[in-house]
Formats: structure tokens, C-alpha cells, sequence
């Protein structure tokens, strides 16, 4: 059984160093390819989730289940406005007009691959929709990694989540990228990855 919480002021703060967990694990796999390993890789997660924790509108929303050793976060969704958040993500919304106190930021959602196919995604999106609503903010917005369709690492059986995400109302944004930093699996440094905004117009 899966459990759904959301998680904000000194419950978000416990959840930081699980949630590291899971961006190391998760996003070692195709798309992102992130090399999260070592302690570079665990300052750098500090750094990232250091936002959330100083943001008084984040929410983390936690997927707990047990695993086989008690109950343990599996999965987990953030969101935070715009403007607490990193400023290379912004620029290209300023860049396009977009106002950033009305953007509601969608960061990660991550959950372990045996969790999948349960409905929590849809849960992750509800709920930081619903957040984004009762913060007063008129759009939410999310990336994702752009990666070329030939693209070595790329599994034979990988499926996007373009059609989840258009499911959600989100749409991509012509123009509206930014470029974000890490360091890929087998790669011996950080490069710049380009990231696509996808939007929706709260009602």
C-alpha cells in the first residue's frame, strides 16, 4: 500500500536527505544519465535541495510504502514559486514576458521503478496543482531533458511522458528553454544540458 503525503515546513527538511536518495538513483537512467556519485555528487544535492528547504511556498509530496524493511519514502514530487528557485530556470521566462510571481515551479518527480503503474504520478501532479491554486499562482510550469531520439543510451524500449504530461493540460513552450549543469554517467565533468519548459494556465 501506497501512502501520499504532502510535506512542507520541518517534515520537507527530514525528507531532504531521502529525496537526494532518489535523484541519485533515479536519474541515473535514461533521459537525465546523472551522475550523482560520491561526495561530489551529494554536495551538489545538497546545493539543489537547499531551495526547497528556504522556501516558505515548497511543498515536497512524499510516496511512502514499505519496501521490505518498514515503511520508506519510494517516491517523491517538489514544487516551489519560480522565484525561490534557480535564476538560470527563470531568465528564459523573462526573456519570453512571463511574469515569475505567477509561476508555480514543478521540479522532480521521482519514484522507484517498482512503485510505477499505481496512479502516483496523477497524485504528484493533483496535489502540487492544488498547492500552486491555493498560493494564489495562475501558472505551473516543469522541464524536462532534451535528448536527441538517436541518442546512444537511449533503450529500445523507452517511452516518453509527452503524452502523460499533455494528459495533465501541459503543453512545451516554443522558445522557452534553459540550461542546466550536471555530470552524465561515463562523463568525466559537468556540460550544459538544454531544458524544455512545458506550461499550464491554472484555472
Amino acid at each position: 500500500m501506497i501512502r501520499i503525503e504532502d510535506l512542507t515546513g520541518a517534515a520537507l527538511g527530514a525528507a531532504l536527505d531521502s529525496l537526494a536518495d532518489l535523484r541519485i538513483t533515479v536519474f541515473r537512467d535514461f533521459p537525465y544519465l546523472y551522475d550523482g556519485s560520491g561526495a561530489a555528487g551529494r554536495a551538489y544535492e545538497q546545493d539543489y535541495l537547499t531551495a526547497y528547504a528556504q522556501s516558505p511556498g515548497a511543498l515536497i509530496v512524499g510516496a511512502f510504502a514499505d519496501d521490505g524493511g518498514g515503511e520508506r519514502l519510494i517516491g517523491a514530487a517538489t514544487a516551489a514559486p519560480m522565484a525561490d528557485h534557480a535564476p538560470e530556470f527563470a531568465a528564459p521566462f523573462r526573456a519570453q514576458g512571463i511574469a515569475i510571481a505567477q509561476v508555480y515551479y514543478f521540479g522532480e518527480s521521482v519514484l522507484l521503478p517498482r512503485w510505477r503503474g499505481h496512479g502516483v504520478g496523477h497524485a504528484f501532479f493533483d496535489r502540487r496543482e492544488a498547492k500552486a491554486r491555493a498560493e494564489g499562482f495562475t501558472i505551473a510550469a516543469f522541464c524536462a531533458v532534451i535528448r536527441p531520439p538517436d541518442h546512444p543510451a537511449r533503450p529500445t524500449d523507452y517511452s516518453p511522458l509527452d503524452p502523460f504530461w499533455r494528459k495533465r493540460g501541459f503543453a512545451p513552450v516554443e522558445g522557452l528553454i534553459a540550461h542546466y549543469d550536471w555530470k552524465d554517467v561515463g562523463e568525466a565533468a559537468n556540460s550544459a544540458h538544454p531544458m524544455q519548459f512545458w506550461l499550464k494556465h491554472l484555472d
